[in-house]
């Protein structure tokens, strides 16, 4: 095409369309960066908190909670997406915090020396494989599958149990002891403290979950509270049970998931005796459990 000298040639669809390419090859380079530098980081602050004990440690979870949801804000604000134009949602930041926060309580029952550092590998995994999954949704021009709702619900409920197990290891004797071992009773103050924890975790993990099938805050809000109320309950219940080491915070977990079952099957689902079976199969599976350890400790 010719032009006159001193005016602007115009551009082709095709020198339009390789820049807004190389812009979003830019955009994609950017955001793998600050997810890897954004796990780096928090493996860093959870290897390092193995040093410290409660209640510094307790302060350093919450810094590294508040950390890395402006990390993964900014990070997922790179994306070249629509939602992400208008704002990252908050209950895309959720699953990298907590994975965070409960990596750090969770590595304190690693002992010091090698295992540490498969543990803050995994450490750094999780965070990244987290921030990945809320990246292929927020980029993702369609609505969500069952597929994607799935792989949702599968990360809540490890990110849940890791938490859990983290929360409890953060506060001295939240962990009961092994079978035929002597428990003490958690003093108040640490099984307020334990409940407490309990129900932040499903509260945020809750309002993850709610988000998916919610449309207005008030109501994700309510539901996010309904998780920690429950959960809270159960983590207190189950303290006081003295069900020993990870049994308890693998109870919470399908607590958190007959929860979360509940609240997200519509009526017509809840009077088909499928769902009615397999409910009631998973809650006499964790009395089972709990009455099993009850019994091997009278």
């Amino acid at each position: 095409m010719t032009c006159w000298p001193g005016w602007p040639r115009s551009r082709t669809g095709h020198e339009v369309g390789a820049d807004v390419s190389v812009s979003r090859t830019i955009a994609a380079m950017d955001v793998r960066t600050g997810r890897r530098d954004l796990a780096l980081a928090a493996m860093t602050v959870v290897g390092l908190s193995r040093l410290l004990e409660p209640p510094a440690l307790w302060l350093v979870a919450v810094l590294l909670l508040v950390a890395t949801l402006l990390g993964s804000l900014q990070v997922l604000g790179q994306l070249d997406a629509p939602e992400a134009e208008h704002g990252v949602p908050i209950e895309s930041l959720i699953l990298p915090a907590v994975a965070a926060i409960g990596c750090m309580g969770a590595i304190s029952l690693v002992p010091v020396g090698v295992l540490l550092l498969p543990a803050l590998a995994a450490t750094a995994f999780l965070v990244d494989r987290t921030l990945l999954l809320e990246e292929r949704i927020l980029v993702s021009d369609r609505a969500l599958t069952p597929e994607d709702r799935s792989s949702v619900l599968v990360a809540t409920l490890l990110v849940g149990f890791i938490a859990f197990v983290g929360a409890a290891a953060l506060i001295p004797g939240g962990l009961a002891g092994g079978p035929g071992e002597p428990v003490p009773p958690l003093a108040g103050r640490d099984l307020l403290l334990l409940a407490g924890a309990d129900a932040v975790v499903a509260g945020l993990l809750g309002y993850r979950a709610a988000a998916l099938r919610m449309a207005t805050l008030r109501d994700v809000l309510w539901s996010a509270a309904t998780y920690a109320i429950a959960i809270a309950i159960g983590a207190a219940a189950l303290r006081a049970m003295a069900i020993p080491r990870l049994i308890g915070p693998a109870l919470l977990t399908l607590a958190f998931y007959l929860w979360d079952a509940f609240h997200g099957a519509s009526p017509s689902m809840r009077r088909d005796p499928r769902w009615i079976w397999q409910t009631a199969l998973l809650v006499v599976l964790g009395i089972i459990v709990a009455g099993w350890n009850v019994l091997i400790r009278a």
